[in-house]
């Protein structure tokens, strides 16, 4: 096929996906890695566009980062047939060097030397994604004030073995759990950052963990919970690391668990989402099938107890025009943690876009789902019509080997959406006088405030940014009790349409009270990949609201003013307490999480645009 009907799936070189089956050749093939390179992923590199990095940003990346992407990424396909020398010889011909040996044989060093007191959940503490149920991503109690963040400086630094960052840290019981991209997931000690344990799943882990006191009976006291790159859902004994149970959420070979769960009354909500389409581009993929769910699992044992599917079953349409058959409706993924609402016993999910033409009511929308039964109660989209896969995606510049790939052709509908879909979790607060709000952010760069007793009803909507397919908003605002800010990232657009930065919205009208552009790139690594947009997810505490973006800074603002009050630039060399050599880099997807006077962040997450690196950082005040 010409080289570039195989490109699309280059275009996201560092997202994870399902492992392939590798055939055996000489190992002299790791010699040709030039060639190997130009004939399966040259052209699309050559040509890059919008999200394709180009060669020399895959020269930045880690051996060990472009094998994974070949073993273990959306690059499978392009891997189809490849040994694993070849795809060694792929990462030694970009990077200079052979990727290491696997992380699974090697053990941390810094084992800690005293035993962990058992696991208490405290309000102290930072569990899961959005600090507590409602996703807020709000800590009132964080044991920081506002005026003592200047104060901040890092206490101490872990690295990431053979990996990049990931997800986002869990801090529990004097814990910090982190999941990674090789898919070991670490318990440390938040004081020091030595090692309690660590379990390697099978594939890359993303989803941030979630922990439980488990019922009376149960085989453990308290169990960690998490999410791979191929829909398997983990629970693992928090105070040991050992396996309690695992369940395959979805079959689908696409699926994936990128939100992290949530816990209430002994059940485990679980989002699944899927990269299916980033695997449409290749045009000769029977597109699309996966459609997106949520599951409530027993705690103890991980019994499904209903799923929850959030459209049809898809159904043969037609044929492509690459031969191939075509199903539909498809798509809606929810990639962010769900929100429970005790009060009316619901939970609220933000979903994805459609692949397909077919009728998709619940893609690109707030769905309310019943506790107890996972009924779909009510469902407000916002954008209909939004159908998008990666085979829409157009280059520049249309190279001679292989035709530019439009709107309608092989897996691209013939209506093609903006690709707005949600990648952050609906907020749930309460506004003076008892008035409850959900807080949608988009990745069209539009903040909802929705009605939660009226079935959604649109309260307010702001616009705070242009808008792109990586946001927009992209992973999610946080909101205190009187505001919601909003980080806007705006990565793909014209600079004249741009506008990154930070804004503060009035949680009950939706009104600006202030808005800070972000300052312009400066990336210690150089000017590859140097974006200044604010696509990590904001967290905030009484007085500041922290925000990370592209080019390694995270800063701390002024809730009332907006003011700078901090800026730290994690995209530097850390001396790490388990001795591998650690660089910071992009801030993206999970933000800044606080637990009993300290902050923990992951540096480094770079996966489609900005730097990789391998830093989980721990910061306190006067690094004390």
């Amino acid at each position: 096929m010409p080289p570039l009907q195989r490109c699309g799936l280059c275009t996201l070189v560092l997202i994870a996906a399902a492992s392939t089956a590798l055939a055996a050749i000489d190992p002299d093939d790791i010699a040709r890695g030039d060639q190997t390179f130009a004939e399966r992923c040259s052209s699309c590199h050559d040509y890059a566009t919008g999200q394709t990095p180009t060669t020399d940003a895959l020269r930045t990346r880690t051996p060990e980062q472009i094998l994974f992407a070949l073993r273990s990424g959306v690059m499978r396909p392009q891997a189809l047939g490849l040994s694993v020398y070849q795809m060694q010889g792929v990462a030694a011909y970009l990077t200079g060097r052979e990727p290491g040996e696997s992380v699974a044989d090697v053990p941390e060093p810094n084992a800690c030397k005293k035993a962990a007191p058992p696991i208490r959940l405290r309000s102290t503490d930072w569990n899961g994604w959005g600090y507590d149920g409602t996703n807020a991503r709000f800590h009132p109690t964080p044991g920081l004030t506002a005026a003592q963040v200047p104060r901040l400086k890092v206490k101490w630094a872990f690295g990431y073995r053979g990996s990049y960052v990931y997800g986002q840290p869990t801090v529990v019981a004097g814990r910090v759990f982190a999941t990674s991209s090789t898919g070991r997931v670490y318990a440390l000690d938040a004081a020091t950052g030595c090692t309690r344990w660590t379990y390697d799943a099978q594939t890359a882990a993303r989803s941030a963990v979630s922990v439980a006191v488990l019922p009376r009976g149960s085989r453990a006291r308290a169990a960690a919970f998490f999410g791979d790159d191929h829909g398997s859902v983990y629970a693992v004994d928090a105070d040991n690391g050992k396996l309690l149970w695992k369940i395959q959420a979805d079959n689908h070979p696409a699926a994936r668990i990128t939100g992290a769960a949530k816990l209430y009354r002994d059940v485990l909500y679980v989002p699944v989402s899927s990269l299916e389409e980033v695997a449409a581009a290749e045009r000769k993929y029977e597109c699309c099938t996966f459609v997106g769910k949520v599951l409530a699992l027993d705690v103890r044992t991980g019994a499904v107890k209903w799923t929850a599917a959030l459209l049809a079953d898809p159904k043969p349409i037609r044929k492509s025009d690459a031969g191939t058959q075509l199903f539909g409706p498809a798509g809606v993924s929810v990639w962010s943690s769900p929100t429970i609402d005790v009060q009316r016993k619901l939970l609220y999910v933000a979903t994805g876009n459609s692949y397909t033409d077919q009728p998709a009511p619940t893609a690109d929308a707030i769905v309310a789902l019943d506790l107890a039964t996972g009924h779909i109660v009510w469902v407000r989209q916002v954008t209909p019509g939004d159908n998008f896969t990666m085979s829409c995606a157009r280059p520049r510049v249309c190279p001679p080997s292989g035709p530019c790939n439009l709107a309608g052709s092989a897996n691209c509908p013939a209506e093609v959406g903006p690709d707005f879909d949600f990648g952050a979790s609906v907020i749930l607060r309460t506004l003076p006088g008892g008035r409850r709000i959900l807080v949608a952010s988009q990745k069209s760069g539009e903040v909802y405030g929705l009605d939660p007793e009226r079935q959604g009803e649109v309260l307010w909507k702001s616009r705070v940014g242009g808008g792109s397919p990586l946001g927009g908003i992209e992973w999610g605002s946080a909101a205190d009790e009187h505001a919601v800010y909003a980080p806007i990232s705006d990565a793909l657009l014209p600079p004249q349409q741009a506008s990154p930065g930070l804004t503060a919205l009035d949680l009950a009208t939706g009104r600006t009270l202030w808005q800070v552009p972000a300052p312009a790139p400066h990336c210690s690594w150089g000017a590859v990949g140097c974006l200044n947009g604010f696509i990590q997810a904001t967290s905030v505490i009484p007085g500041a609201v922290f925000s990370g973006s592209f080019d390694g800074h995270l800063r701390a603002f002024d809730t009332a003013s907006g003011h700078l009050v901090w800026d730290f630039d994690t995209a530097q060399g850390f001396t790490a307490v388990n001795g591998v050599p650690t660089e910071g880099g992009s801030l993206d997807m999970g933000g800044a999480v606080f637990a009993n006077g300290m902050l923990f962040v992951n540096s480094g997450y770079g996966r489609l645009v900005g730097r990789p690196g391998n830093a989980l950082l721990a910061f306190s005040i006067d690094g004390r």
